[in-house]
């Protein structure tokens, strides 16, 4: 019998970052994938990042994730989105190419020497609440230290196109039976949720002359820090309207749709609605903006980013052929809801360890999340996480203040999961101080702490750093009276009598640091090693001025709060016995059975006369 110190169950986005970041902290490491081929493959839309998601990428690379290096080899387009907003909630973007990107990823597999073992894991070995490995459909056993679950939408997956049904984890690969009955039986919960995908319609049967161009930033900014030889492309997608007839089409079919007929039992993302969803909650649009995107460079099949739908073919069809850049258009794969088991997060510590089951791992869309960040980031925190503990090393724990992915992780296993969990800005408190421009400053020490990148690769995050500061110390000279006012007056803004610092001059919201650039030359303390990174190192400069004071008050609120995160709840605590609590919150805390103080304030429904309580009883204990 095959044995390991981690073994990592599916070969998707959570499945590669957890396996070759295992590998990485030297643990002998097994992948097991349905199907070698397929690993690391984007079965949706061909982007990375975007709202949060990026901030979630750009963490993952100085932690050792390999989702940025990918993107910036095979991105044909980059964009910081949210430009109109506060720097804090800008979020990189990238489109790109999938076909490269998943060759990317399969050749840095194969590379690592990572051992991919093709097969489907049926069961779980455990012993006295001990994990002991795995077993495959056709009866072999696998013994590991450490087992972590990545299985995406494929835990028994059911593809619904209208009442058609396909018994699938994806369109063309089979669906996973066996592991959910397995952790059933050892106690576990589970739920149905549901996420779709949008038609992937022929190039060729569509009237591009009519469609809108849509480029990248011409100033493109690198996912990763790692990237050297940055030479990013700018290839535009499309941008169409649906129309009032398309809207009457969806209307008269509804009932068509296995959603709204209540074939379906799973819940369906909210803030990634159908376009069913979008026609029937917001009635008074007439249109609705869709993204005609490639899948890979000069593909013939495009991704309609927007359309989302579990309408039957024929339907789909009839409604896209109201738009008349599509009135020819012609399918190479209907768009389809899939609906697939999850099991609650709340199961799970902060180091994404089961509570029932030492050393079982839980990662990706398994904890009802959707996304490929989302689902890599858990998978890259699980990975670290179960090498360390096999090498009796400490764990790592990302804070809500640290990383979206701390607030990620916080989120899962503290609140109730009724829809697929997607991350967005507004979910995290401290959001001003987790910039998608500092992750750098976040997370060097600890990435430097576990030993996550080289040597190389965190000398060039130190020099950003110290670049950093030298451009801030060049922001601190003073100019002429009139060369400042010069500036004002090109932005309309009001003038001075006074000589100011230019970092003081910053603060003044219609005034950013390209309008000083001419004054600081803050380009020119750059090294041409991290050159290509200049532009982020300039976003990031005029955030740090301009957000001065509000980045102080939230490091002080972060400093108050910290005292309920040190209050340890013991993991026998039996919640059961406090008489002053309502049956609600005793059951809710028996349920999730969180770690500390912290955590239990953030439990959805617990009063904080509750939580009173509960510190009174630990105090006493």
């Amino acid at each position: 019998m095959k044995s390991y110190d981690v073994v990592v169950c599916g070969g998707g986005h959570a499945g590669v970052e957890a396996s070759l970041i295992s590998l990485k902290l030297g643990c002998k490491t097994a992948l097991i994938t349905m199907n070698k081929r397929a690993i690391g493959r984007m079965s949706c839309n061909p982007a990375i990042g975007g709202l949060s998601k990026g901030q979630i990428v750009k963490e993952m690379d100085i932690l050792g994730g390999m989702m940025g290096v990918a993107t910036d080899f095979s991105a044909i387009q980059f964009k910081i989105l949210n430009q109109s907003k506060g720097k804090s909630v800008w979020s990189p973007r990238a489109q790109v190419d999938k076909r490269i990107y998943e060759s990317f990823v399969l050749n840095n597999i194969v590379a690592s020497n990572l051992e991919v073992i093709e097969g489907e894991v049926v069961n779980i070995i455990h012993k006295n609440e001990n994990i002991k490995g795995v077993v495959l459909r056709d009866g072999s056993k696998i013994k590991a230290k450490s087992v972590i679950l990545t299985c995406g939408t494929f835990l028994n997956g059911l593809i619904h196109i209208g009442q058609r049904k396909i018994r699938a984890g994806r369109m063309g690969e089979s669906a996973a039976d066996g592991i959910t009955e397995s952790l059933v039986k050892m106690g576990f919960k589970s739920g149905r949720l549901k996420t779709g995908t949008p038609p992937r319609i022929n190039k060729n049967s569509i009237d591009w002359n009519s469609a809108k161009k849509v480029y990248g930033d011409k100033i493109a900014i690198p996912f990763s820090y790692r990237t050297k030889n940055f030479e990013p492309a700018n290839h535009p997608c499309h941008s169409i309207y649906t129309t009032s007839e398309l809207k009457k089409i969806i209307e008269d079919n509804l009932n068509l749709s296995p959603m709204f007929s209540g074939d379906v039992n799973g819940v369906g993302p909210r803030y990634c609605p159908s376009i069913e969803d979008k026609i029937f909650k917001f009635k008074h649009h007439e249109k609705h903006n869709l993204f005609l995107e490639p899948e890979w460079k000069n593909s013939d099949q495009i991704y309609l980013n927007g359309f989302s739908t579990s309408l039957p073919e024929k339907i789909q069809l009839k409604a896209l052929r109201s738009i008349p850049v599509l009135k020819k258009v012609e399918f190479l794969r209907p768009g389809y809801a899939i609906e697939y088991d999850f099991f609650m997060p709340a199961q799970l510590k902060s180091t994404l360890e089961s509570k029932k089951i030492n050393n079982l791992y839980f990662a990706g869309q398994i904890n009802g999340t959707s996304g490929y960040e989302e689902a890599a980031a858990q998978g890259l925190i699980a990975g670290i996480n179960a090498a360390n503990k096999t090498k009796n090393k400490k764990p790592l724990i990302l804070k809500r203040d640290q990383a979206y992915i701390g607030v990620m992780i916080d989120d899962l296993i503290t609140k109730d999961t009724l829809e697929p969990y997607r991350m967005f800005t507004s979910r995290a408190e401290y959001r001003i101080l987790l910039r998608f421009s500092n992750c750098h400053n976040r997370l060097n020490e600890i990435s430097k702490k576990l030993g996550l990148l080289s040597s190389d690769e965190f000398k060039t995050i130190d020099l950003i750093i110290k670049t950093l500061s030298k451009m801030r110390a060049s922001l601190n000279t003073k100019t002429s009276l009139e060369k400042i006012n010069n500036i004002l007056k090109s932005k309309d803004d009001k003038t001075t009598d006074q000589t100011i610092p230019l970092s003081l001059l910053l603060k003044r919201p219609k005034i950013n640091i390209e309008d000083l650039e001419v004054i600081t030359k803050a380009k020119d303390v750059v090294p041409s090693k991290i050159k290509h990174i200049t532009r982020e190192l300039m976003i990031e400069t005029e955030a740090q001025i301009k957000y001065e004071g509000y980045i102080k008050r939230q490091i002080e609120h972060v400093k108050k709060m910290k005292k309920q995160e040190h209050v340890k709840i013991p993991s026998d605590f039996n919640f059961k016995d406090m008489s002053s609590i309502s049956n609600e919150s005793k059951e809710k805390l028996d349920f999730i059975k969180p770690e500390n103080l912290g955590q239990a304030m953030r439990i959805s429904g617990i009063k904080p006369s509750d939580i009173s309580i509960l510190s009174v009883y630990l105090l006493k204990r």
